[in-house]
């Protein structure tokens, strides 16, 4: 027997509700339905093999036995459809043929359809026809609905169409609901020159007049400011330091514990990769994420692009995909940054747990396993989990060695340390895996600040929640360009100004949320690092005493104020170059060494870094300087083509 074809409903021909109201008549327990295998194979839809296989997986893996029988291409999605009919008693509608009513999406909320699976279609006969890809939870979901739209009639649609549906009508809405999710009081929507127009001439005034009428006073008080900010970051650089080397020895030392309880079953984890410009690289993180051995019916990777960046949606078009991958394109807008494109895309993600991949990444193939039980592990309380970013060719010249030995001291020594204290974790852009009613909660990422990372481990920790490490490495692109390494920088810090200024508008609020430790060192880690860069000329200029130019300390750098300032410099100088040199000992990055030291000369270049961040938040505070990737990874990319899993059957071709 062939396997029937979808019969989709039209509109003439809804006369009648298409099953009894929940409302009115509960619906048939399930014991009463026929299995959807069953019926499937009972059309000759599939294999009666491959339903027993379904089964067996579903038996350990939190997911529809529909979507397993399709991401192994084991059937249609016609038939699946069609069974589904025949399981529920309920017609099928295509609402691209026949449109839905727009005031009946807004009644819901097209971000709360979006993630239910659901479409409000019409109203017939006093009920409200919904549509949905997900019939089993239908009952469930309507104690959710609004009581002035019952009673409730069942429809089924594809998730396909009703995720088209839903951006025909309503794309608008979605996006800027994706801008505007994060409360206008943590926002960065307000700063720059819109939030305070007095604030930044009145500031500028202020300093003019100083440099003036007082520039010896205005001197002195920068540098003091600067010397300070130094002795404070590396105390706690000093302190994370020795907490991760306790953390070691604790590790080594500690009994083996009981092995953890058993995951029941494996959640969906959708993995979010925001995609801009990116022809070349595409089929090499296609081939990358392929490596990942989580089972593929729970991966659901969705591959993020903005609508007018056509380089990418034809490159993305040209390329072969699992049904595991697909792609969402986010709407042209007001703004165009990372966060924003996050937002809208969660909206369309399956999984529990979201992560976040950057374009150029190369996660350890067992990643996914360990972050799922990770997550399982610990409790509620742990809403974010961090991985560890490393790169792939740090052998390409200095700027790529001196990159990678910084990365390694701040995701494997001082991160691990500040968890560990308890403090703050500003995390990283990639490799993060959050609870995704976590993130529900917070609205998401700021669409508005241009290192939403930073901000959302603020934000979390603002909430109650924590953030973990863990050792799980994801391979990623270093910069390895002057000029280019100088913009990215530059965006880091321009963010970390933005982040401080939108958490400090209410400095007290902020205390009580996070306590004088955390507070301290929110001021030590954004506020402190801005200064150490913006101002580490201050600190430079020491350098003139010594060769008899003049200075305008000269005459008081003299006996024991030299003796103190030569020690703070020489010991903050030797802790960066012990913290940098454990963080390289390992058998990976120990070709590393000989280069550490000359990170003394590496590091001026974020002073250039900070002062274009500053200018831009002076002038566009919401400019998204984009770091081009796939530069220096093309022997990289041959490998993994040697390592890639061999795609399941079911691919299909994405449209643009």
């Amino acid at each position: 027997m062939p396997p029937a074809q979808i019969h989709r409903l039209p509109p003439a021909a809804v006369s009648r509700p298409l099953a009894r109201p929940a409302t009115e008549t509960s619906p048939a327990p399930l014991r009463e339905r026929r299995p959807l295998g069953q019926i499937l194979a009972e059309m000759g839809a599939v294999e009666p093999g491959d339903v027993l296989k379904a089964i067996a997986m579903r038996q350990r893996e939190d997911v529809r036995i529909g979507d397993i029988l399709l991401t192994h291409g084991w059937i249609t999605e016609d038939a699946l459809i069609a069974a589904l009919e025949l399981q529920w008693g309920v017609k099928a509608i295509d609402p691209l043929e026949s449109p839905p009513d727009p005031r009946l999406i807004d009644a819901l909320g097209p971000g709360f359809c979006l993630r239910h699976g659901i479409l409000p279609w019409k109203r017939m006969a006093g009920a409200t026809v919904i549509m949905t890809s997900r019939p089993e939870e239908f009952g469930r979901l309507q104690t959710r609905l609004p009581p002035s739209l019952a009673p409730f009639v069942m429809a089924l649609a594809s998730e396909r169409d009703l995720h088209a549906a839903l951006l025909g009508t309503r794309r608008t809405a979605l996006i800027r609901q994706a801008e505007t999710q994060v409360e206008a009081a943590l926002s960065c929507r307000r700063t720059g020159p819109r939030d305070r127009p007095w604030l930044f001439p009145a500031m500028a005034a202020c300093l003019l007049a100083a440099a003036i009428f007082a520039p010896f006073a205005l001197f002195t008080a920068f540098f003091v400011w600067t010397l300070l900010t130094l002795v404070l970051t590396a105390g706690l650089k000093l302190a994370a330091f020795v907490s991760h080397l306790h953390g070691l020895r604790q590790k080594g030392s500690s009994r083996p514990h009981s092995p953890p309880p058993t995951i029941a079953r494996l959640p969906v984890v959708s993995i979010l990769v925001p995609l801009y410009r990116e022809r070349d690289i595409a089929p090499r993180l296609i081939r990358r994420l392929g490596r990942l051995t989580y089972p593929r019916e729970l991966l659901d990777i969705i591959l993020v692009a903005e609508e007018d960046d056509l380089l990418t949606r034809e490159a993305l078009s040209e390329t072969r995909l699992p049904r595991w991958m697909r792609v969402v394109i986010v709407p042209g807008g007001p703004i165009k940054t990372k966060p924003r494109a996050l937002n809208f895309a969660m909206n369309f993600a399956r999984g529990s747990i979201i992560g976040v991949y950057d374009a150029e990444d190369a996660p350890e193939p067992e990643q996914i396993h360990r972050i799922v039980r990770r997550f399982h592990e610990r409790g509620p309380e742990v809403a974010c989990l961090q991985g560890v970013l490393d790169y792939y060719n740090p052998r390409t010249n200095w700027l790529s060695r001196c990159f990678t030995a910084e990365y390694a001291a701040w995701f494997r020594v001082i991160l691990p340390g500040l968890a560990r204290l308890g403090f703050v974790v500003p995390l990283g852009g990639t490799t993060l895996f959050f609870r995704r009613a976590a993130l529900e909660t917070l609205g998401g990422w700021d669409s508005y600040n241009v290192t939403e990372d930073a901000d959302l481990g603020l934000r979390l920790a603002r909430a109650g929640y924590r953030a973990e490490l863990i050792d799980t490495v994801t391979e990623e692109e270093p910069n390895c360009r002057t000029i280019p390494w100088i913009k990215q920088r530059s965006r880091w810090l321009k963010g970390y100004a933005m982040t401080w200024a939108v958490h400090m508008r209410d400095p007290a609020l902020l205390w009580r949320q996070l306590g004088a430790k955390r507070f301290l060192g929110v001021q030590i880690l954004f506020l402190g690092t801005l200064s150490q860069f913006l101002f580490a000329p201050l600190l430079w200029s020491l350098w003139l005493v010594p060769l008899g130019l003049p200075h305008p300390f000269a005459d008081a750098l003299r006996g024991s104020m030299l003796s103190g300032l030569t020690a703070v410099f020489l010991s903050t100088e030797l802790l960066n170059v012990a913290v940098l040199a454990w963080a390289v000992r390992g058998p990976k990055h120990r070709h590393l060494l000989p280069w550490v030291p000359t990170l003394h000369v590496y590091f001026p270049l974020g002073a250039l870094a900070a002062w274009k961040g500053i200018a831009e938040v002076l002038t566009r505070p919401f400019y998204w300087d984009k770091t081009q990737h796939g530069v220096f990874d093309q022997g990289v990319a041959k490998v993994s083509v040697l390592r890639e899993v061999p795609l399941k059957t079911g691919e299909s071709r994405v449209q643009g």
